[in-house]
């Protein structure tokens, strides 16, 4: 039993250090420390991926067939909510212009329209299109865009039965 004196002292600073550490929290209340590079309280204010997905229009499971995710060359948000002028049903910003993996959705997608061809896009009228704002060169997905990017992939693929094979990424993306 030799060991016992040690075992007190380490529970002992163990419940001091909790009690510090619980002081600590308590005194900061709602003001919680600045955000580092990933802070999942300001995660946690972000829309919810189900509640993007949903729509005014009815929404059929053979109405989407596959995905393409496109950057949108540049480097602020192109778009406000709602907006007709953006082709594409999805924008994921990156904290320029609006919040860091914000999920905006278009009009195209809240009445279910399909994508109109033009000359950077070729796609089929059963494709949902996601914008990336950036360009993949210069400025790169955030780390919000890229997690908010791929739960919303998941909850397309699983809404709309659209398998993994039908997901395209953009062409310079490695």
């Amino acid at each position: 039993m030799s060991n016992q004196p040690r075992v007190v002292k380490v529970l002992g600073a163990l419940l001091v250090s909790m009690t510090v550490g619980a002081v600590v929290l308590m005194a900061l209340g709602r003001n919680p420390p600045s955000a580092g590079p990933f802070c999942l309280s300001a995660y946690y204010r972000l829309t919810s991926v189900d509640q993007a997905v949903r729509s005014k229009a009815c929404q059929t499971p053979t109405r989407w067939t596959s995905i393409e995710i496109f950057f949108s060359g540049t480097s602020r948000n192109l778009s406000q909510p709602g907006a007709t002028d953006t082709n594409c049903h999805f924008v994921i910003c990156n904290g320029a212009g609006a919040g860091d993996g914000e999920i905006q959705t278009t009009d195209l997608w809240q009445n279910q329209y399909s994508i109109q061809p033009n000359r950077t896009w070729q796609g089929s009228n059963k494709t949902i299109r996601i914008c990336l704002i950036g360009d993949g060169v210069k400025v790169m997905p955030t780390d919000y865009q890229l997690k908010r990017l791929e739960t919303l992939l998941e909850a397309l693929c699983r809404k709309f039965n659209i398998p993994a094979s039908q997901v395209f990424l953009p062409t310079d993306c490695q």
